[in-house]
Parts: C-alpha cells; sequence; structure tokens
C-alpha cells in the first residue's frame, strides 16, 4: 500500500515539473538584428501621417548608423579571430627556438667540451691591435687571442675551448674580454656571446620571451638566433 501512494505522489510531482516548466517563458535574445531593425522601419513607416512623410535623410542616418554599429561588432569579431591565430603562431614558432642559441649581450661564454663558441666584439669605431683574454671560473687566463686592426662593428671571433698550451679545457662557463686600441685610448669593447635558449614563454605585451642563463630576454632585441 505505501509504495502505491509513493509511486502517485512521484507522478503527481512529475507532473508538476513538467507543467512549471511548460509555463516558463522562453529567454529571448535581447540583441536587435538587422531582421528586427527593418520590421521596426517597416511598422514605422506604415503607421507615419502621410501629410508628415518621414524624413528621408532621417531615415538614411538611422540606416547608416545600424550599419555602422552592425559592421563594427562583425569587424571585432574578424580581430578576436585574428588575434587568436595571430597567439597560436606565435606559440607555434617560440617552440621552434628552444635548443637554439640567441646572441645576447654577454662577457661570458659556455663552453659545452667539443662544440666551439662564438661570439662578438662590438666596436663603434675602427680598432687597432684587438686581442680577447678568456679567463676560466677561478680568474686564471687561459687563452689569449690577436685579432689585429679591426673595422667598426661587429668583430666576429671563435673559442675552439683550447688554452695557449693547445690542450682542451673542460666545460664550464668561462669570461672574455676585448681590449684595443680605438681614437689613441686603449680601452675594453662591450661582447655578445651565444647562449642557449632552454625555453620560451608568450607575453601579451612583450612579444615572445626567451630565457637563458643570462636571464630572461624578448625576442625583439635577439641580435641573431642560430
Amino acid at each position: 500500500m505505501s509504495n502505491d501512494i509513493s509511486s502517485a505522489s512521484s507522478t503527481y510531482l512529475d507532473n508538476l515539473r513538467w507543467q512549471d516548466n511548460q509555463n516558463k517563458p522562453e529567454e529571448k535574445d535581447d540583441t536587435l538584428t538587422q531582421e528586427d531593425f527593418f520590421s521596426l522601419l517597416t511598422q514605422q513607416l506604415s503607421f507615419q501621417d502621410p501629410s508628415k512623410p518621414a524624413d528621408n535623410d532621417q531615415m538614411i542616418a538611422q540606416m547608416t548608423n545600424f550599419t555602422m554599429a552592425e559592421g563594427i561588432s562583425n569587424l571585432n569579431s574578424k580581430f578576436d579571430a585574428l588575434t587568436a591565430s595571430m597567439t597560436s603562431n606565435s606559440a607555434l614558432q617560440a617552440s621552434t627556438l628552444v635548443g637554439k642559441q640567441a646572441l645576447l649581450e654577454s662577457n661570458t661564454i659556455d663552453f659545452d667540451g667539443s662544440n666551439v663558441a662564438k661570439g662578438s666584439a662590438i666596436a663603434e669605431t675602427p680598432v687597432e691591435d684587438l686581442t680577447l683574454r678568456i679567463t676560466d671560473e677561478s680568474g686564471q687566463l687561459v687563452r689569449t687571442i690577436s685579432m689585429g686592426a679591426q673595422s667598426a662593428g661587429a668583430v666576429r671571433f671563435e673559442w675552439d675551448g683550447k688554452n695557449d698550451d693547445g690542450e682542451l679545457l673542460p666545460p664550464g662557463e668561462y669570461e672574455v674580454k676585448a681590449e684595443g686600441f680605438q681614437n689613441g685610448d686603449y680601452s675594453s669593447l662591450p661582447l655578445a656571446t651565444f647562449k642557449n635558449i632552454e625555453s620560451v614563454n608568450i607575453n601579451g605585451s612583450s612579444g615572445i620571451i626567451i630565457n637563458t642563463k643570462e636571464g630572461a630576454v624578448r625576442l625583439t632585441d635577439v641580435a641573431e638566433i642560430a
């Protein structure tokens, strides 16, 4: 008996829920579409006073304003899609940089034990008797490379990882200094060396950010990728 009552109650409640759902008003979209606009315009024309017809200039202005608003909305949607596409392309481009090397302003060389280390000395004016001095982590001078006279600009150099005795040195970080005579004065030159790209990030305002042992730097500030 109790089961019959429970079943009847359940059926009654289900019917009430169904009726309640049926009575709920449908949610309407308050957005005014082009079809809605022209429908309203047609209604306006049908009820206008024949002796005082609507001003053509005013009607044209209304149509123009609506068309412009709709065009701007569509344009914004296209810009959003374009932005998403550009972000996706940037992410794909950034992923290909990992494992490569970036030429960054630095006075240290990361020698891996086998590959030639490369860099550039930046000469704002012609330099005479340009000399590179490479020291190890303890500060001991391990190699001196004479490069002679050089023109203004980026002066490329390479180091094979060997000391002055021709012995191959162990992997590690080495410091390099470039010095020479410029305008009669003996001075140091700024340097740029290649650093391994360990990871990349995408920043909305800064674009692609590459991360190396030297820290994070924007891709637009990198002189060269190798």
